[in-house]
């Protein structure tokens, strides 16, 4: 196999790959085989024509399309091999040269890594996160855990409050005439949940049990339903059914059915203070080293090619698709229920695509610039790991990602040592 590279500026190259004809004969030999069973030519039973014949009849071509599909995958993945660049798209396949008797000639076009040039990249200043837990943010998680452990109970002899859970019936109108899908019977509605179109809710506050009340409102201007879309409706409701939640009393009692580690309301509520201490000091860590990065991002610079993003965000859209798989739902029915299009997918996604994209080479940029290498102990911790989480040996780890897979394990370590370095040496204002 030949190989050529041609840089075309703009972080673009064109791999110039050759085939020799030998082995184009003998993709057009599989061609044939494959297919032959498929076509008839009179005189002959189905199957049985000569290939000669066949390309007589059919013209020499026939058999040219399957023997450039069964040659370009391997004969591609050799010269992404063989290349001395560094490939980060996937390839555009333009056929140059399709004769028999000939060597086999396509070209790809693929993106590579762009090079960065770093700015500051110690001593970045980001704003100081505050992490501390006021008692507001301590009763508020408890008022948390006292609602999960509420309780239903019936109301009469008062009207909606907001919080309540009322059970309606309800049928809207537009312009006086019902609509498709304003209609239902025993729905239960919790007051204040916004679950409803803006206004509904609010207009039950007050409504009583079995009286019918009316509720204005307007849909939004961006409602899902265009029809319906900035019109203004009018909803007949009637509550049937009312509860209310009842929160536990917060005391020793309900410290022993919730906390296995405090017995008084006083260590209870120490309790909470360290767990949203932790919480917060997490977080602030993750939000700082996102600060870091993104100010490192903002004074480098680099070109990175279109090919390279659009990878990137097919990639996000197979990962989203496989996540909604183990969900029991496809991709073509989230699709459906979102009223989204892939296209318009893809550029929503297209933002958090070019951080990662942004991100990952600024920390490969800063990784090489201070020498950061993963020692073969770090290497095979993380197989080991790996291979904790799929529940297989590291060698079968090791197999399973490929002949890469130890080079990018190495690069996934460079590049978390990367964010370590730069957070401890950047300052807090």
């Amino acid at each position: 196999m030949g190989l050529q590279v041609e840089k075309l500026g703009n972080n673009m190259a064109r791999l110039t790959i050759e085939v020799s004809a030998g082995e184009l004969e003998k993709a057009i030999e599989g061609a044939y085989q494959k297919n032959r069973s498929k076509i008839s030519l009179p005189g002959f039973r189905k199957g049985k024509a000569p290939r000669k014949m066949l390309e007589q009849m059919y013209g020499k071509e026939l058999f040219y399309e399957d023997a450039a599909n069964a040659l370009i995958p391997d004969a591609y993945e050799q010269a992404y091999d063989e290349c001395e660049e560094e490939i980060v798209s996937a390839p555009q396949i333009d056929i140059v040269q399709l004769e028999e008797g000939k060597p086999f000639v396509f070209t790809a076009e693929v993106a590579l890594k762009p090079e960065v040039t770093l700015g500051q990249y110690k001593g970045v200043q980001v704003e100081k996160i505050d992490a501390d837990v006021a008692e507001e943010e301590v009763t508020a998680e408890i008022d948390k855990e006292r609602q999960k452990n509420s309780r239903t109970v019936e109301v009469t002899g008062r009207t909606v409050q907001e919080g309540d859970i009322a059970t309606i019936d309800f049928e809207g109108f537009v312009d006086g005439e019902a609509f498709e899908g304003g209609k239902g019977s025993d729905y239960p509605l919790t007051i204040g949940s916004h679950a409803f179109i803006p206004g509904f809710e609010e207009a039950l506050v007050g409504a009583e049990l079995d009286q019918e009340t009316e509720v204005n409102v307007t849909f939004p201007e961006d409602y899902q339903a265009a029809e319906l879309a900035g019109k203004p409706a009018v909803f007949k409701c009637t509550v049937k059914r009312l509860q209310e939640k009842l929160l536990p009393e917060l005391d020793e009692d309900f410290v022993g059915e919730v906390s296995e580690e405090s017995d008084t309301v006083e260590q209870y509520r120490e309790e909470i203070r360290k767990k949203l201490a932790e919480r917060k000091a997490e977080e602030a860590g993750r939000q700082k080293e996102e600060a870091v990065v993104d100010a490192i991002i903002a004074d480098a610079q680099m070109e990175i090619p279109q090919p390279m993003i659009e990878t990137q965000q097919r990639q996000m859209m197979q990962d989203y698709a496989q996540r909604l798989q183990y969900q029991g739902i496809s991709f073509e029915q989230y699709m459906q229920f979102t009223g989204m299009t892939r296209e318009q997918f893809l550029e929503q996604v297209k933002p958090q695509v070019m951080q990662r994209i942004q991100s990952r080479l600024i920390l490969e940029a800063v990784a090489a610039a201070e020498n950061i290498t993963a020692s073969d102990e770090e290497i095979e911790e993380e197989l080991k790991k790996m291979g904790e989480a799929y529940q297989m040996d590291s060698d079968k780890v090791v197999e399973m990602l490929g002949k890469d897979g130890r080079k990018q394990i190495s690069e996934d370590i460079c590049v978390r040592k990367a964010v370590e370095f730069v957070v401890e040496n950047a300052v807090e204002a």
